[in-house]
């Protein structure tokens, strides 16, 4: 059999069966507000094979959507990660602190470079210089509403360091300059917890030497 005929029966990705007209949402209702919310959601839907589904009930958090950003330093070719303590592996008795990619909640109205670039200030002293766009995803979306908006950015990382953080936030962070080899040898080994910073880390070993190239040339000036 001929290649082009061996690719001709590989099936194209399925489009999605089920739209929006295909679910009927009985009802969405607060039932707690605190760091986050929680919405209680009764729906029911059309099934794959025709039929309709039985009443369903999920629990949904809702914090709002959010920005991550991985600081990118292209002439010293290091990134900047932050390290801070974190619930949900303190809440499974595990190392509660975790080294990440600078992230923040977007506020109503705000704009998601904006946070990003205020979030980089506010958690490592950074200012970004460029910033690229590298993706939109749900964080967990069979539980959780959150959005995330990420980001590549520009940055110097010389004199970066240190421990940043809002009081009234309860935030206490430290910074970490890192060799890109040796984050994604982090990564790699498994030391790298947090999905976000994975998805960023991924992102940036896959065309760290084209940003090198593009952005060397007239790199953001430390200060």
């Amino acid at each position: 059999m001929a290649d082009d005929d061996a690719q001709a029966e590989v099936p194209a990705a399925p489009l999605a069966a089920i739209t929006r007209e295909d679910v009927e949402l009985i009802e969405s209702k607060l039932v707690y507000e605190g760091y986050a919310r929680v919405r209680r959601l009764l729906f029911r839907h059309r099934r794959f094979r025709g039929d309709w589904s039985s009443v369903v009930s999920r629990e949904l958090f809702d914090s709002g959507d959010a920005v991550v950003v991985l600081p990118y330093d292209p002439v010293r070719d290091e990134v900047v990660l932050i390290e801070q303590i974190r619930a949900a592996p303190l809440a499974r008795h595990e190392q509660p602190c975790l080294l990440e990619a600078v992230a923040g909640r977007i506020g109503v109205g705000e704009e998601a470079e904006d946070v990003a670039r205020r979030e980089a200030q506010e958690e490592a002293g950074a200012r970004l210089g460029r910033l690229i766009p590298i993706g939109r995803h749900y964080a967990s979306p069979g539980i959780f509403a959150e959005y995330l908006h990420f980001y590549c950015a520009e940055v110097a990382s010389g004199g970066l360091g240190g421990v940043h953080g809002l009081e009234d936030e309860h935030e206490d962070i430290r910074v970490h300059v890192i060799p890109a080899e040796a984050a994604f040898d982090a990564l790699t080994e498994g030391r790298i917890r947090s999905a976000p910073t994975v998805i960023c880390l991924q992102w940036l070993a896959l065309y760290r030497d084209a940003l090198r190239e593009a952005w060397s040339a007239s790199a953001v000036e430390e200060g």
